[in-house]
């Protein structure tokens, strides 16, 4: 080994010892007649120290002809340090250096390689392998190998073994869209990089290992933003032989020992919440629960009054935000203009304030008695001080909308603190939606989840009734893993695929795989799959999962540092058989 420690391990009891160290040259600080140099290693940094009338004047030379980053090798006696350091953990001791040995010259960084950079997202990704020397981007790699190990750990406890599955596989029509992959061997044919090991999994159940995980790598060719990348980790679960209630109870386990062994938190049970409750609640699959600001309908009792937004409106809802009375009118057009953004959609929005002497101060006046707004305050039990905000329209597009403004105030009035976790499960989902344009049923989830079975007669005659036997869990309003009880009964899999549109010829053609498999004993079974980069993001206090993955794409979908995707020789395509026209 070059080196007898780390530059994080030496503390006071290492006082007095001949030790040697390789690092980078994180910062030179040059008095003149004392130097110090900072060096670092992934383990932290340890402070050398040369002193003109001690150390020789070629290694002072040497050392003033460093630069930051380069790659040194130094050999010195431990030493207590006189102005101690409480910041670092070596902060006690420094190194009396008598030799520094220069393993490799660099150039002078783009940006500072410390936690307050200089450098903007687009240069670090491009120098991503200098922005990984920071110590704040380490933490984050290091955060996710604890978690992975924690995850094999309790999963391994729990009798289920890891199983890797094929990364090129066939293309499905469900689902996001695949990244392809030509054949060389089979001209014009094409691989697919698999969104999830979904049936290979479910195969798996068939052949009777009854407990599986992967943490595999999975691909859809999406729009990206904060919480998505093309490519990106799941912790992919499967068990035979359980019911809905196993699955949730073992996987809340998993969530449960990951926040006590990682950040000493003792979780309370989960909640669990219908679908339906938690459209009708908060306009959303996924809703933050750390806050109430419960939507309240005003539809029936605010119609009719004259106020035509409302009258020509499919419904009308409002939250109410405690203690907010207080805004101002500047405060309230300000809001008024947030949700009138496009992100947000929204044509306007209706405010009432419950004043302190009982009165009620509206945006609508003109159109609503005091008596007509008491009739809301009550139905959305506000009080003196409080403030309602309502919106309406279209019911879709209004929950939606709602539900936006109700995470903005949320954050506006410090409701969403990030050191404060509400974790529960949203049970129930829909089994299908329609899609207007194709003129045909879709899986809400995929087409192997399970109907509820009291649910299974609607198949044929009210599809959209139909419940999923379908899990999502959600922390902080995010979504972290999600799944179902599988169909694992051929006639019940092609009554599916019927209700889905394809014919027996289509379902055979792309499936006849796990239609066949059934047929020979396959057990009741289940499972879930969750985002391991967005797990790590929300144990890490980030809403980027970026910064949790080594080596990320950009928004478009590139890896500046590489290049890549990249174009391809006129002999590589001609070997693949493909033709481009860019034309």
């Amino acid at each position: 080994m070059l080196r007898t420690h780390t530059c994080g391990e030496l503390r006071i009891e290492h006082v007095s010892q001949e030790v040697t160290l390789c690092g980078w040259v994180a910062r030179i600080r040059d008095k003149g007649g004392m130097m110090w140099i900072d060096l670092r290693d992934r383990y932290g940094i340890t402070q050398l120290i040369l002193e003109e009338g001690i150390t020789s004047p070629e290694l002072l030379k040497k050392a003033r002809a460093l630069n930051r980053e380069c790659v040194i090798q130094a050999r010195g006696m431990v030493a207590e340090r006189l102005s101690k350091n409480d910041k670092i953990a070596t902060g006690d001791i420094e190194i009396k250096v008598n030799e520094i040995t220069l393993l490799n010259a660099a150039k002078l960084p783009p940006f500072l390689i410390e936690d307050e950079t200089d450098g903007g997202d687009d240069l670090r990704m491009k120098y991503r392998y200098l922005d990984l020397r920071r110590d704040i981007v380490r933490k984050n790699l290091e955060l996710r190998h604890q978690m992975a190990i924690e995850i094999r750990n309790y999963l391994n406890s729990l009798n289920f073994i890891e199983v890797e599955t094929p990364v090129l596989i066939k293309s499905t029509p469900e689902g996001a869209r695949d990244f392809v992959v030509p054949s060389r061997m089979n001209p014009g044919q094409f691989y697919a990089l698999p969104q999830s090991p979904q049936t290979f999994k479910q195969l798996l159940m068939v052949s009777g290992f009854d407990r599986y995980f992967q943490i595999v790598k999975c691909f859809r060719d999406e729009d990206l933003r904060a919480d998505r990348q093309p490519e990106f980790t799941q912790i992919d679960c499967e068990m035979s032989f359980v019911t809905q209630d196993d699955i949730l109870q073992t996987f809340e386990g998993l969530i449960r020992h990951l926040f006590k062994k990682i950040k000493n938190i003792e979780l309370p049970p989960f909640q669990r919440m219908t679908y339906e409750d938690a459209m009708t609640y908060y306009g959303t699959d996924k809703p933050d629960i750390r806050f109430e600001m419960k939507f309240t309908n005003l539809t029936n009792i605010a119609k009719g009054k004259g106020f035509q937004i409302f009258d020509q409106a499919e419904v009308i809802l409002g939250i109410c935000a405690k203690g907010c009375a207080n805004y101002t009118r500047k405060q309230l057009d300000e809001l008024t203009e947030w949700v009138k953004r496009p992100q947000i959609g929204a044509k306007g929005m209706v405010y009432v304030r419950c004043e302190a002497d009982g009165t009620f101060k509206s945006s609508v006046d003109k159109f609503y008695s005091q008596d007509d707004l008491k009739t809301w305050v009550e139905a959305m039990h506000a009080a003196p001080g409080d403030l309602l905000l309502i919106l309406s329209g279209k019911d879709s597009d209004t929950r939606k909308q709602l539900s936006e403004l109700r995470l903005e105030m949320g954050s506006r009035l410090g409701l969403r603190n990030k050191n404060h976790y509400s974790a529960h499960w949203v049970v129930d989902f829909p089994l299908l939606e329609w899609n207007e344009e194709e003129k045909r049923w879709f899986a809400m989830h995929h087409p192997f989840t399970s109907p509820k079975p009291e649910d299974i007669e609607l198949l044929s005659t009210a599809p959209g009734k139909v419940r999923a036997n379908a899990y999502d869990m959600v922390i902080n309003g995010v979504e972290v893993g999600g799944g179902s009880i599988r169909i694992h009964n051929k006639e019940l899999q092609a009554l599916m695929f019927k209700t889905l549109g394809f014919s027996d010829e289509e379902a055979r053609a792309q499936f006849s795989f796990i239609m066949d498999a059934f047929e020979y004993g396959a057990p009741p079974h289940g499972g879930l799959a969750f985002g391991f980069d967005r797990l790590c993001a929300l144990f890490g206090g980030s809403d980027s999962i970026r910064d949790f993955i080594a080596f990320p794409k950009n928004n478009a979908g590139r890896d500046v540092m590489i290049d890549s995707p990249s174009f391809i020789s006129e002999a590589q395509l001609k070997e693949l058989n493909i033709k481009i026209d860019l034309q």
